[in-house]
Parts: structure tokens; C-alpha cells; sequence
């Protein structure tokens, strides 16, 4: 077994080999311009970005010109909710959204308020979920999109997209989804799921960094985007910019990967999961954030009470990889806002790990993982004075705290 063991395939994750090796032509051999039209060159090029574009969709139950390439998830995103408000901003102003979501939609939502965007966060119960009757209750004749992440990057949480999109539907919304985390893990249709944009990035499934996807739905209805990036109408006019064609290429034969490889890999991840979070559950006043019932098969989130888990993380920073929320974030030392959302106190948020499984996750490194976590974590409570407090029967969470 290779140190450090690597357990935050949520933020991001290896290529596998063979996306490398699929694209490795693309730098030195097939490198033309998928633009040029005049020559081999190009064609070749061309030809490899609608042979990814295929695969791309089909992982997700689309068609092929329905998928606009982008630079990843953030820029996918960013085009859908600015290029949606920009397009049906006659017809209003309002978007609904919700308090868990990741950085890319909450600060392009503020982003949109400052051009006079109205936009309602809605909360969620302590597992994550929206309520349903509060997101229809919160539709507006002026609302023109409805956001909601399909899986959480931080608790795995997944939604009811399809009920959601119902919803949408039955008021004549437009219902758009950040996939980052759910496609390629778990099953996802466009069409059963009646989703009209969906955004997706190439490095959460073993694909390179610095590419992505944006589907954008053709019929039923025709959704229509206003372009943030202007200069030669690549992509349907869409996103100008020449095409990053070995990235694409990786892209798509990580989704194709993804396709085929899909149950079984989240059988076995679900069970490395699992073996994980039971060991660690035995540790007392330990437990998951979020539902257990509806996540995704790689995915745990546990709270060690009366431990700071950036403390935590230092003890074995060089051994183990994983985070206390989303990478995006990282830098920050401010709670994970999407626990916060889900009600826990900024101490209780301040004490939890996500845990992120992989392809390449094997059981040593899982029986690892349990044993230096849980050394660390009877370390140092054996230290905290709460540890003492709360053993010795005092109701720590009825004292007053400091809150400066």
C-alpha cells in the first residue's frame, strides 16, 4: 500500500490510464484545430470531438448536439444561469435555488442579484432535503429557473430531481441541475429525470482537469442561452473559444468508462464505504451528516464531536487525504455552509470529515484509513477538556458560548 492513502475523490480524481492513453495522440499527432476545415489536420481533430461528444451524451441520455463543451462544471454553470436570465429576462427575474448549493451557483445567484435578479435561497431539513411544497410555493409568475444540485459534493445528499422537475414543469420553469457529483456514480437521465441544463466536469470521473459540459435541451422545450463568451460562435454559438480537443477526448472516454463500469463500481465502493463508516461510528458521539438512505454509493460525512477536525486533519495530513468540505472552500476557516444549512452548530460543523471513495480505493487502504482516524481521534479527545467535561455527564451544548 502507497502513503498517503487518497480518500477526497470529491474534489477531485486521477485520470485512469486509459483516458491518458486516449488522449495522448491528441498532444503531438491529432493536434490540429477542430475549427480548420480546410485540411486532414482539422478533420482528425473534428472527428475525435464528435466521437467524444457522443460518448458525453450517452452517458447522461442525450443527444449529441445538446452537449456545449466547456472548461468545467463552474464554467457550465455560470453559463447556464447567466445565459438563462439574460435570454428570458423578459419574461422575469426570479430564480430559486437552494442554501446547500455549491459556491458556483450561490455566487453566481449573487452575482445575478446585483443586476437586479431576485432570487430565493431555500433551506433544507437536517438531512439535506428541500421540501417540496416550499419550492412550489415559492414559484412566482416572475420565475424563470429553478437550480438544485442533483447529488451534494459534501454529504452525497441526492435529491428527488424528477419530483422537482415536475414541479418546474407544471408552472412552466425552466429546471436546471449541477451534476458534478452524480454523473458517472449514478445513473442519470436527461429525459426521464426532466432535466432542461444539466452541468458536469471531466475530473470528478476520472477524466483531466480543465474540462466539462453544459447540456443544454433542444425540444420540449427548446431551451434558449445567452453566450458569455463571445469570439468565432463555437459550440452552437454557445461558447466561442477553440476546442481543448486531448481534453475533450479524455472526456469522453471517461464518461464511456463511467457508462460501463458503473454498477459494479458503486457496488463495491458502497461496501468500502460502508465498512468505513461502521468502524468509525463505533467511536463515540460520532454520526453521519445527511441521509443514509439517499446519497451516493462513495460518500461520508461524519461528525467527531469535541474534535476540531482541521486539528484533526493536521495529525495525519501526510497519511491520509481527505477534507472537511467542499476544495473550493478550503482556504476558508468558516463552517461548511452546507452543514450550517442543515442545522448543525458551527462547533459540530468545525468537527466533521467528508470522506470521498474511488476507483482506486482498495480494502488496505480503507483498513488503514480506520485505524490512524480513529488513533488520532482517541488522541485527542484524550486531551479536550469538553471530551472530560462531556464523559464526566455535563450538558455541554446547555452552556453559553463565547460567540465573538
Amino acid at each position: 500500500m502507497k502513503l498517503p492513502v487518497y480518500l477526497d475523490y470529491n474534489a477531485t480524481t486521477p485520470c485512469d490510464p486509459r483516458v491518458v492513453t486516449t488522449m495522448l495522440p491528441y498532444f503531438t499527432e491529432i493536434f490540429g484545430n477542430a475549427a480548420s476545415r480546410s485540411h486532414a489536420f482539422g478533420w482528425a481533430a473534428e472527428e475525435a470531438i464528435t466521437h467524444a461528444r457522443e460518448q458525453v451524451a450517452a452517458l447522461i441520455g442525450a443527444e449529441t448536439k445538446e452537449i456545449i463543451f466547456t472548461s468545467g462544471a463552474t464554467e457550465a454553470i455560470n453559463l447556464a444561469i447567466k445565459g438563462v436570465y439574460e435570454t428570458y429576462t423578459t419574461k422575469g427575474n426570479h430564480l430559486i435555488t437552494v442554501a446547500t448549493e455549491h459556491k458556483a451557483v450561490l455566487d453566481t445567484c449573487k452575482h445575478l442579484e446585483k443586476q437586479g435578479a431576485q432570487v430565493t435561497y431555500l433551506p433544507t431539513d437536517p438531512e439535506g432535503f428541500i421540501d417540496l411544497a416550499q419550492l412550489e410555493a415559492a414559484i412566482t409568475p416572475q420565475t424563470i429557473l429553478i437550480t438544485v444540485m442533483y447529488a451534494n459534493n459534501e454529504t452525497g445528499l441526492i435529491q428527488p430531481v424528477k419530483q422537482i422537475s415536475d414541479i418546474a414543469r407544471r408552472h412552466g420553469v425552466l429546471f436546471m441541475t449541477d451534476a458534478s457529483q452524480a454523473a458517472g456514480k449514478i445513473p442519470v437521465d436527461v429525459n426521464a429525470d426532466g432535466i432542461d441544463l444539466l452541468a458536469f466536469s471531466s475530473h470528478k470521473m476520472y477524466g483531466p482537469k480543465g474540462v466539462g459540459a453544459l447540456y443544454v435541451r433542444r425540444k420540449s422545450p427548446r431551451v434558449k442561452i445567452t453566450a458569455q463568451l463571445d469570439g468565432g460562435g463555437h459550440e452552437n454559438g454557445m461558447r466561442s473559444g477553440t476546442l481543448n480537443v486531448s481534453g475533450i477526448a479524455g472526456f469522453g472516454m471517461a464518461c464511456e468508462l463511467c457508462r460501463t463500469e458503473m454498477p459494479a463500481e458503486a457496488a463495491r465502493l458502497a461496501g468500502l464505504r460502508d465498512r468505513l463508516e461502521q468502524a468509525l461510528l463505533q467511536l463515540e458521539a460520532t454520526a453521519v451528516n445527511g441521509s443514509t438512505a439517499h446519497r451516493l454509493p462513495h460518500v461520508s460525512n461524519l461528525s467527531f464531536k469535541y474534535v476540531e477536525s482541521e486539528s484533526l486533519l493536521m495529525g495525519f495530513h501526510k497519511s491520509i487525504a481527505v477534507s472537511s468540505g467542499s476544495a473550493c472552500t478550503s482556504a476558508s476557516m468558516a463552517p461548511s455552509h452546507v452543514l450550517k444549512a442543515m442545522g448543525l452548530s458551527d462547533e459540530l460543523a468545525h468537527a466533521s470529515i467528508r470522506f470521498g471513495l474511488g476507483r482506486f480505493t482498495t480494502e488496505a487502504e480503507i483498513d488503514y484509513a480506520i485505524t490512524t482516524i480513529t488513533a488520532a481521534i482517541l488522541q485527542h479527545r484524550a486531551v479536550s477538556p469538553l471530551w472530560e467535561m462531556y464523559k464526566a455527564g455535563v450538558d455541554l451544548d446547555a452552556i453559553p458560548r463565547n460567540r465573538h
